[in-house]
C-alpha cells in the first residue's frame, strides 16, 4: 500500500524569477546526467567571477526551482534542484556552495544540496546531518589575488658535505 503525499510548492515567486528558473532547468537536468568528475569541472568553470551567495539569495533560487518543477520539488529531485539553484544564483552574479554527500544517520542515502553562509539551504535538517563528499564553493577574490601574488620560492640549498666544510677551513670561534 502506498502512502499519499502532497508536494509543497512555494508560492509568491515573481514571474521573472520563475522564468529564469525555467531557463536553468534544461542545463540543470543535462548536468545531472554527467559523471561527478565532469559535473564538478563544469561547475568549477561556471562559478568563476561570482561573489558568495547569501542565505536569502540561495533560498530564493531554491524556491523558484521548486515552484516551476514538480520533479525538483519532489524527494528524488535533489540533484537537479541543487544544480538549478546554483545556476540560478549564478545568473544573479552570486554562487552558493554546491554539495553532494550522504546522510550521517542510517539508512545510507545520497543527497545533493546547496549551502550559503556555511549552512544547508531549505533542507530542514541540522547543519551536521549530511557529510560532504563533493563541494564546489565560491572562489573568493582575496584567495585568488593572494595566489596570483605569491612568487615561487627557490628551493633550499642542499646541506654542505664534509669535503666542502674541510675546504672552507676551521669553524670560526
Amino acid at each position: 500500500m502506498t502512502t499519499p503525499s502532497a508536494l509543497e510548492r512555494p508560492t509568491g515567486v515573481p514571474f521573472a524569477r520563475r522564468l529564469a528558473a525555467r531557463l536553468v532547468l534544461l542545463p540543470a537536468f543535462a548536468l545531472a546526467l554527467l559523471p561527478p568528475r565532469r559535473m564538478r569541472a563544469v561547475l568549477g568553470v561556471v562559478r568563476r567571477g561570482a561573489r558568495p551567495a547569501t542565505a536569502a539569495q540561495a533560498a530564493a533560487a531554491r524556491d523558484a526551482l521548486c515552484a516551476v518543477s514538480l520533479r525538483c520539488a519532489g524527494p528524488r529531485g535533489c540533484l537537479p534542484r541543487s544544480l538549478g539553484a546554483a545556476l540560478l544564483c549564478r545568473l544573479g552574479g552570486s554562487w552558493p556552495t554546491w554539495c553532494t554527500g550522504v546522510r550521517v544517520v542510517p539508512p545510507f542515502t545520497a543527497h545533493a544540496w546547496i549551502e550559503a553562509e556555511g549552512r544547508p539551504v531549505g533542507e530542514g535538517v541540522p547543519d551536521d546531518y549530511f557529510r560532504r563528499l563533493i563541494a564546489v564553493g565560491p572562489v573568493h577574490a582575496a584567495h585568488t589575488a593572494k595566489a596570483a601574488d605569491a612568487a615561487p620560492t627557490a628551493p633550499p640549498a642542499p646541506p654542505a658535505d664534509e669535503a666542502d666544510r674541510a675546504a672552507s677551513g676551521p669553524p670560526a670561534p
